[in-house]
């Protein structure tokens, strides 16, 4: 069809009765980003199982390249042990002066000495992540 699509997959260890096994999982449950046109907003209704867009203050949400680029590199981030989504809750607004959220402009839920919680604007989440001890 021609667009542009984006589904983040974290790998997890999920445990049945005999055994353990890693698997892959969307990041955000039933989300799939697209890039497109706002003229081609509809082409993703021929896709069998969409059923709509994520609106944010009644209207569709629109996640900026950048907060995609800081999934992404979550995602491929070996030292990221573990992400969690939530809704969507207010903090402080910040910008981030370094590191992997550089200029990035987030809420801070809170931080710990090996977990932070950051609100994406552009989502309307939060996501936890969990840092790996650097020695």
């Amino acid at each position: 069809m021609g667009i542009e699509v984006y589904c983040p997959m974290v790998s997890e260890v999920r445990q049945w009765s005999d055994r353990k096994k890693k698997v892959n999982t969307p990041l955000f449950s039933c989300y799939v980003f697209v890039k497109l046109k706002e003229k081609e907003r509809e082409q993703v209704f021929q896709v069998t199982g969409v059923v709509r867009y994520l609106f944010w203050l009644g209207k569709p949400a629109i996640v900026k390249e950048e907060e995609i680029l800081t999934i992404r590199n979550w995602v491929e981030d070996d030292n990221v042990l573990e992400m969690v989504v939530a809704d969507f809750s207010p903090g402080d607004r910040i910008i981030i002066p370094n590191g992997v959220l550089k200029d990035q402009e987030v809420l801070i839920k809170d931080v710990g000495k090996n977990k932070m919680r950051l609100v994406l604007l552009g989502l309307g989440c939060t996501v936890t992540v969990k840092i790996r001890d650097v020695v």
